[in-house]
């Protein structure tokens, strides 16, 4: 089976300079241009069978080009969020580094300000792959429409990398990652192709 991970388009959040996360902002005319970009792209390229999305507006805005492109149903699965930054969400930068100092060494099981554990944000990816890779025949091509933190916990489920990795994987708007899975296999294809966004 194939798999694409996808981050959503620019929103609005990225051009207010606030932390982002559970805060549910929508994308930007930019970003709309970028998904529609990207489903011509994929569309092009792939055949899918399944489109699985996160929750969140920007994530859905995103997947909703995808499905309008490509005739197939959009999946949403609130598992598929960005990481749950809890009291910082929607804060300017600076201010949330006033009120919200950074915590050093807090347990993989434990959280601060409202926010859920890297250990359960952790699992929310363990469940989604394993749901995903269960619900799919080995020949299928499904796409997952998500955030750039849900993309790198994806990614250390995928190669099996402890919880308190800090090996991490860029992707820019609406950049495409390719995964395929076969029986003793895990393989990287592509990671963040993003030529579909040049000149947008």
């Amino acid at each position: 089976m194939r798999i694409l991970l996808i981050r959503h388009g620019e929103s609005e959040a990225d051009l207010l300079d606030v932390h982002e996360g559970r805060a549910d902002y929508e994308l930007t005319e930019r970003g709309h241009r970028q998904a529609d970009a990207m489903a011509c792209y994929v569309k092009e390229n792939y055949v899918l069978s399944a489109i699985y999305c996160s929750t969140l507006r920007r994530a859905c805005q995103t997947a909703t080009h995808l499905c309008e492109r490509t005739g197939i149903k959009m999946n949403p699965e609130d598992k598929l969020m960005e990481f749950n930054n809890g009291l910082i969400a929607g804060l300017k930068r600076s201010v949330a580094q006033e009120r919200y100092p950074l915590v050093e060494d807090t347990p993989m099981h434990a959280s601060v300000y409202e926010q859920e554990s890297m250990l359960e944000f952790r699992f929310r990816a363990d469940y989604m792959l394993s749901k995903i890779i269960s619900e799919t025949d080995s020949s299928a091509t499904v796409a997952i429409v998500t955030h750039g933190g849900m993309i790198n916990q994806l990614y250390r489920a995928f190669l099996r990398l402890p919880v308190d990795s800090d090996i991490c994987f860029a992707t820019g708007d609406t950049g495409i990652h390719e995964w395929r899975i076969t029986k003793d296999r895990r393989v990287i294809v592509n990671a963040n192709i993003t030529a579909h966004t040049k000149g947008i």
